[in-house]
């Protein structure tokens, strides 16, 4: 198995231990923090793992399905957190969730057919907005941090839409070869 790869595996294992520090008080005060840093350091392997699989021509059918399923977790499992928490409205998740639901049945059914679809720039877009919304949301520093965080919230949800519409778009053609 070669490194990105195993950063995307890294990233699937530390997703329970960012949950256990943003839903319980086992690491005090620190909590908030330690879950800030497992997500920065889980998400930076997503942008590490991509660079490193192009770069060095190590871009795999695994890495191009795991690595957008990895980001899916991470993502979802932070955004119902928020959602526990109070910091990020349900029905924001839920069209969020669903999209992504929608993008992995799309790729199901082209795994069906012996063709593997990598992530759009417009979703790569959506992800990274996501993520830096999540990061703003956990640190949760008030003031001019909550209207950035208000603000990445509808970007990161547009950026949702958008690339459900591109994602369609681009690959209609796996729902007439998928029998539908």
């Amino acid at each position: 198995m070669n490194l990105p790869n195993k950063l995307t595996i890294l990233r699937v294992i530390m997703v329970p231990f960012f949950v256990l520090f943003m839903l319980t008080d086992i690491g005090g005060s620190a909590n908030k923090w330690i879950a800030l840093v497992l997500f920065v350091i889980a998400s930076l392997t997503d942008l590490l793992d991509g660079k490193i699989a192009r770069k060095y021509n190590l871009v795999t059918n695994f890495g191009k399905f795991m690595d957008p399923l990895a980001d899916k977790l991470l993502v979802c499992s932070a955004m119902i957190c928020l959602i526990e928490m109070n910091k990020l409205s349900a029905w924001i998740v839920i069209v969020i969730i669903s999209r992504e639901f929608i993008i992995s049945g799309f790729r199901l059914v082209a795994s069906d057919n012996g063709v593997v679809i990598a992530a759009s720039y417009w979703g790569k877009f959506k992800t990274v907005f996501q993520m830096a919304m999540i990061i703003v949301l956990i640190a949760d520093l008030g003031g001019m941090f909550a209207v950035i965080g208000d603000i990445l919230v509808w970007i990161a949800l547009a950026l949702t839409v958008i690339s459900l519409i591109d994602y369609v778009v681009k690959n209609k053609q796996v729902l007439t070869q998928g029998g539908m």
